[in-house]
């Protein structure tokens, strides 16, 4: 019974897990590293939806958030990374 109740709830996300797919980000250095690092915990959506907000400081606040509180397993030189492609491409 818990298989299928599992299943049935893959097959339900199924939609929109396809509509995550389309979104891509800027071109630009750390690109993938950000695509990968990111979309383990949440949608790619965060980005484009706080640009307007964070500048290079905010960005870096953020990502320091998501490993610090949130737990995300990201090397410190990744999340430089990381913050310089937010920064460059997404920055206010």
């Amino acid at each position: 019974m818990r298989t299928i109740l599992a299943l049935m709830m893959v097959l339900a996300a199924a939609p929109a897990l396809a509509q995550e797919s389309q979104l891509r980000l800027r071109d630009g250095p750390g690109r993938q590293l950000v695509e990968a690092s990111c979309v383990m915990c949440h949608s790619l959506d965060y980005i484009p939806m706080n640009s307007p907000f964070l500048d290079r400081k905010g960005w870096e606040a953020s990502v320091n958030k998501m490993i610090k509180v949130m737990g995300a397993p990201i090397a410190e030189a990744d999340a430089q990374k990381i913050v310089d492609y937010l920064a460059g491409q997404y920055g206010k």
